[in-house]
């Protein structure tokens, strides 16, 4: 078994960069670390997302969208169709990467008009359109599964059904009727093509209803020993552990798999500012606690007499000291023997490269050390969405908001980028 990663120093793991990629690489990630230029880049991005304007909307605007296409776009997104994303998963899987998480970017407009007034009980009704879109919402989602093979991960955005889904998720109602067989029909697709979901986080006063849903979602699905259905925990959030407890908790008493997602969070702009951890310090410890409770597969202290479940973790960070601290966690547990959880990593497109080379480095090293059933290093993966370019402004304004306030990290991907780039000018 190979050593655990390290934060990256030198990295002679970006030479299988395309140059192409490397160069765009180094030019979008430079001008995000400047503050002067991600101020007015911001402004524009959500502008671009929240326009009504023909003008301004990339897919009624031919030069809008070549310019959009040449700097943002094809950096940070999978393609417009399935064409150009089936292209997009060959090169990245070109590059090494074991796997790929692919979502839809289309954003769902939610109409006073779509609710109608409340039957005797307040539960809202819908007009036909609200159903015609939790309809769409599944062929898209549908279509998006075909675009990724076996052991890739299909990404699902809840609210993306529209108010039906949205009402009742907020109310923190069960999930209706249409969107249970929606999810079936999703779920057991997945399932027959070798692949796997996640369900994306949203915002806290979603995110409740949401991990309802998401625990019924793995009731019915996580039945084999490796999960199906994966749900989001965002460390960020002080509530966070006690949501990890829950899960583990509700799976170790019903005897289902528990598949989770960690990230940082997603939506610290729309936050409510007292859910989340005062400093980043803290962030980083809550992030770290989680994926060592998952690996070391501690159960809560209010139900000792339980059994942790089987589990899985997906590591989904752009920080290399926290890959570096669970990956050793997990290489020691597997050589002292000692049980543990199926672990894996993922970087969003256009972001992070410089760990995401690293880590699929490592896992290939591993592979060439020992057999593909005792391989202790985790697959690295990319994460990407699809979509038509004004689709996915809203995608491309949540990435460049999750970059403002980390220039120092950003700042150490440029180093290393310019790097591997004069690497290659002096031969």
């Amino acid at each position: 078994m190979t050593s655990p990663i390290q934060p990256p120093i030198d990295l002679p793991s970006m030479a299988r960069l395309p140059t192409k990629l490397l160069l765009r690489s180094l030019v979008l990630t430079s001008l995000m670390t400047s503050k002067i230029f991600l101020k007015p880049a911001l402004a524009t991005l959500n502008v671009l997302s929240t326009s009504k304007s023909p003008l301004l909307n990339a897919d009624r605007n031919p030069v809008l969208n070549k310019l959009l296409r040449w700097t943002v776009y094809n950096h940070f997104c999978a393609g417009t169709n399935h064409q150009e994303v089936s292209k997009t998963v060959a090169q990245i899987k070109g590059i090494g990467y074991q796997g790929v998480i692919l979502g839809y970017s289309r954003e769902v407009v939610l109409a006073p008009s779509d609710r109608l007034a409340s039957n005797h009980s307040g539960t809202p009704t819908y007009s036909d359109k609200s159903y015609e879109t939790v309809e769409e919402w599944k062929s898209g989602t549908l279509e998006t599964l075909r675009m990724v093979g076996s052991g890739d991960f299909l990404a699902v955005k809840l609210t993306g059904a529209g108010p039906i889904s949205l009402d009742a998720m907020a109310a923190k109602r069960p999930m209706p009727e249409v969107m249970v067989k929606a999810m079936d029909e999703i779920c057991l697709a997945t399932k027959k093509q070798g692949s796997r979901l996640w369900l994306d986080a949203e915002q806290q006063v979603l995110q409740n209803g949401l991990d309802n849903w998401a625990i019924e979602i793995m009731r019915r699905h996580n039945n084999s020993e490796t999960p199906l259905v994966y749900n989001t925990i965002q460390g960020y959030l002080k509530a966070s552990k006690a949501n990890l407890d829950h899960h583990i908790t509700i799976a170790a008493r019903e005897g289902w798999t528990l598949g989770i997602k960690l990230v940082r969070g997603a939506y610290i702009e729309h936050e409510t500012r007292a859910l989340i951890h005062d400093t980043k310090e803290e962030t980083d410890e809550s992030y770290d606690l989680i994926a060592d409770t998952m690996l070391c597969r501690r159960i809560p202290a209010d139900v000792k007499d339980l059994k942790f479940p089987n589990a899985a973790l997906f590591l989904a960070t752009h920080n290399a000291a926290s890959a570096a601290k669970a990956i050793a966690t997990h290489q020691h547990l597997l050589l002292a023997h000692k049980p543990t959880v199926l672990l894996e990593c993922g970087q969003i497109q256009g972001m992070a490269d410089e760990l995401s080379c690293e880590l699929v480095q490592n896992y290939e090293r591993a592979l060439k050390e020992s057999s593909a059933a005792n391989i202790s290093v985790p697959k690295a993966f990319k994460c990407m969405a699809w979509g038509s370019v004004a689709e996915c402004m809203q995608y491309l304004h949540r990435r460049a908001i999750e970059n403002k306030g980390a220039v120092e990290r950003t700042q150490h991907m440029v180093d290393a980028l310019r790097r591997e780039l004069w690497r290659r000018i002096l031969g």
